[in-house]
C-alpha cells in the first residue's frame, strides 16, 4: 500500500442485506458488477481513489454486514469513519425504513450529526417495481443534510458512483478547512469550516437517473 493509500480516510456503507452495498464497492474499485453473490460474511474494505483539482485522494470503502443479528459487530467498524453512506433498495420499502428508523440514528449516537453522509437508492434498473420514489429519497436526505444518489450498480456507468464519492470527499475536505478554490488544495485553518453544498444537479444518462445534491 502506498503512502497516499496509508492516509486514506475511512468511509463505511451501511444498510440491509442485498441492497447492493458490495456491488457499489465493486464498481468503485474496478471489479465490476457481480450478479450472483451471497450476503457479506465479514466487513472488508477496498481502496478507491478520487480526483479533486488534479490531486489524488484515497478512501477506505468498507463493506459491512447487513444481517440484523450481526449489527453489534457492524457497530465496531464505525470507529474513525469520516464518511458514512446509507444504501437501500428502491424496490424494498423496508430497507429504506430501516435507514430512517435504525441506521441513521445509530450512527448519530456513535459519530454525531456532523458526520459527512450520503444516501444511495440502488437498483434503479428495477424502477418499474419501485416502492420508494426518488422524491422521497431526496427529501429524506435533505432533512438530515446528506447527499443523495439514485443509481443502479448493475446498469449505470461506474463514473456515476465515483462522482458521488468525489462530492462526499469534497465535503470532508471543506469540513477540514481545505480551500477547494485553490488549484492545489491545502488546509487553511483560518477558512470558514462550514460545509457549502453545491445546489447543481448532475445528470448521468438514461432513464432520468440523477446524482444530485439536495435542493
Amino acid at each position: 500500500m502506498s503512502n497516499s493509500e496509508d492516509s486514506a480516510i475511512k468511509c463505511i456503507i451501511l444498510g440491509e442485506m442485498f441492497v447492493g452495498k458490495t456491488n457499489l464497492i465493486n464498481i468503485a474499485s474496478g471489479v465490476g458488477f457481480i450478479g450472483d453473490y451471497q450476503s457479506t460474511a465479514a466487513p472488508t474494505f477496498s481502496i478507491v481513489k478520487v480526483l479533486i483539482n488534479e490531486k489524488e485522494y484515497h478512501i477506505q470503502l468498507w463493506d459491512t454486514i447487513g444481517q440484523e443479528k450481526f449489527r453489534t459487530l457492524t457497530k465496531l467498524f464505525y470507529n474513525n469513519s469520516k464518511i458514512v453512506i446509507f444504501a437501500y433498495d428502491i424496490t424494498r420499502r423496508d430497507t429504506f425504513e430501516e435507514i430512517k428508523n435504525y441506521w441513521v440514528k445509530d450512527v448519530e449516537e456513535k459519530l454525531g450529526k456532523n458526520i459527512i453522509r450520503g444516501i444511495v437508492g440502488n437498483k434503479f434498473d428495477l424502477f418499474m417495481n419501485e416502492q420508494v420514489t426518488q422524491e422521497e429519497g431526496e427529501e429524506y436526505a435533505k432533512s438530515i443534510g446528506a447527499l443523495f444518489l439514485l443509481t443502479s450498480a448493475k446498469t449505470d456507468s461506474p463514473k456515476k458512483f465515483e462522482g458521488f464519492l468525489t462530492k462526499l470527499y469534497e465535503q470532508y475536505l471543506i469540513k477540514e478547512g481545505v480551500d477547494l478554490s485553490d488549484p492545489k488544495p491545502t488546509k487553511n485553518e483560518n477558512k470558514n469550516k462550514n460545509i457549502v453544498l453545491d445546489k447543481k444537479k448532475n445528470s448521468n444518462g438514461g432513464g432520468g437517473n440523477k446524482c444530485c445534491l439536495n435542493k
